[in-house]
């Protein structure tokens, strides 16, 4: 008895190009609830935080950060050349505003000591500041993941130039929970490792002529990516008062040379007068 085979007939399907599929799926209006819509993040455009958010005391900075400003509820990266040199210059604005409303600023494991002279220009005084002395990078680490999971500071800035990635994750999952904005100070060259922190900038300071100007790159964000840098100027708090502008085109103070110096010039010709005629 032969056995019997049933064979299924194959659909014969019309090839579409991923052009014409494109084009169909763009032709099909999408209606969502307006709620959802009001919720939902396309990739093309910049993302609007669902958190608070600060400003951060530069227009163009702000007009290309999610939500208009530093946020909150998640790590913000500053990747910068050289640790303990700008992150004042682009973060002075918001700790100054932090410390105003009552809230307090926290470093931990900065590489210098802070120093308050320098930080009262912000608005930042020695009674909203605290300064955790963190050597190691665990304890680095511990400090900044309990600060985060406490909830209860203005803002934390901490300097952890080596971390892990999946360190980096569970600051995150803490960070979020936090409405106090935190700022991890990583090397430059972090840049190029993934990172679970939603905002990543890298900072670096501009040239001679450019007075006092902060160029940032901002590396990731919940948006489109940013072509350009920014260049900001961000002087040292205090500074414009008592130094004159950096810029190429601004008027130099004539050099004056003594009258000694020019004294010790004429002896030393004379001196050569002297020796070659004795040459001769």
């Amino acid at each position: 008895m032969q056995p019997m085979f049933h064979r299924q007939e194959a659909l014969e399907v019309p090839a579409v190009s991923v052009s014409e599929a494109s084009a169909l799926r763009s032709c099909r209006p999408v209606l969502l609830p307006p709620a959802v819509a009001a919720a939902v993040w396309r990739g093309d455009a910049l993302g609007q935080t669902v958190s608070t958010t600060w400003p951060s005391g530069f227009d163009a900075l702000d007009a290309v950060l999610p939500g208009g400003g530093w946020p909150g509820f998640g790590l913000t990266e500053l990747l910068l050349p050289q640790a303990g040199t700008l992150e004042f210059r682009l973060l002075g604005p918001l700790l100054g505003r932090i410390a105003a409303e009552g809230g307090r600023v926290v470093l931990v494991g900065p590489p210098i000591p802070p120093h308050a002279p320098g930080l009262l220009p912000h608005g930042v005084g020695t009674d909203a500041l605290i300064w955790v002395r963190a050597d190691t990078a665990a304890e680095r680490l511990w400090a900044t993941e309990q600060l985060l999971k406490a909830g209860s500071c203005g803002a934390v800035l901490s300097w952890l130039p080596a971390v892990r990635s999946d360190q980096l994750r569970r600051l995150q999952v803490h960070a979020a929970a936090s409405a106090a904005p935190a700022f991890l100070c990583r090397p430059a060259h972090a840049a190029r490792e993934s990172s679970a922190a939603p905002l990543r900038l890298v900072a670096r300071a501009g040239g001679v002529g450019d007075d006092w100007q902060l160029l940032v790159d901002v590396v990731k964000r919940k948006g489109p990516p940013l072509a350009h840098a920014l260049a900001l100027s961000a002087p040292p708090a205090g500074l414009p008062q008592v130094w004159p502008s950096r810029r190429v085109d601004a008027p130099r103070p004539a050099v004056v040379v003594s009258r000694e110096a020019g004294h010790a010039v004429v002896r030393a010709e004379a001196a050569q007068s002297r020796r070659t005629a004795s040459l001769h």
